[in-house]
């Protein structure tokens, strides 16, 4: 079967977030998106970008001999040829990830993938948005994360994290303050004296390109 997908960029880069940050990584930033939260960092991914077959994305990776590759949006499981060029990847030797809203099932998606599963937070406005069965799909090889907009929204995250046990069915929990919404130091100190199992991410890419896109 022939596959294509719509493409908004493909670049190598140090990974910003999730376990393999600081890590270089070539990204696949798939084109299209079907929520709209308000702290979106690439909502220039909503639409346009270029329709590319597996063959010609796979040599574009190829090029760079990575180790890492991240696939990401929008929404990349928005495009039904997601999957086929995740396993692809995969069957290629890389090391892959995928990022998701969490707002589609991640159900059917290769193993070997870290599916990076945004558990989506009432700050960002698409809360309602959160595919819950999702849960039951996760593995030790995934991560959960939680975009932190608020006070409000940490609790929520924690009231989340014990609920469904995330950090006994996901490899990490990633908690992430909103980029110039809530205090950093506020967030480490609300971290560490509820002795969360989880992890207090930085956008590193925010640090250290200010997040022009295309980093």
């Amino acid at each position: 079967m022939h596959h294509t997908l719509r493409i908004t960029e493909i670049f190598y880069s140090l990974q910003g977030e999730t376990r393999t940050s600081g890590l270089p990584t070539v990204f696949v930033r798939l084109t299209g998106c079907p929520l709209r939260c308000q702290y979106c960092d690439s909502a220039y991914a909503f639409s346009g970008g270029e329709i590319m077959s597996l063959e010609a994305i796979l040599e574009r990776v190829a090029a760079y001999k990575p180790r890492y590759v991240c696939v990401t949006g929008g929404e990349p499981l928005a495009q039904p040829a997601c999957q086929a060029l995740l396993q692809r990847l995969c069957d290629a030797g890389y090391e892959v990830s995928l990022e998701t809203s969490g707002a589609l099932s991640i159900a059917e998606i290769d193993q070997r993938v870290s599916r990076v599963v945004d558990l989506k937070t009432p700050g960002s406005g698409e809360v309602g948005r959160n595919l819950y069965a999702n849960i039951e799909h996760l593995s030790r090889n995934d991560q959960v994360k939680f975009v932190i907009c608020s006070r409000e929204d940490y609790d929520w995250a924690v009231s989340k994290l014990i609920e469904y046990r995330l950090d006994a069915r996901a490899g990490e929990v990633l908690f992430s303050p909103s980029y110039g919404q809530i205090d950093l130091r506020a967030l480490a100190d609300w971290i560490v004296s509820d002795n969360l199992p989880v992890r207090l991410q930085l956008q590193l890419h925010k640090i250290l390109w200010n997040d022009a896109p295309g980093h």
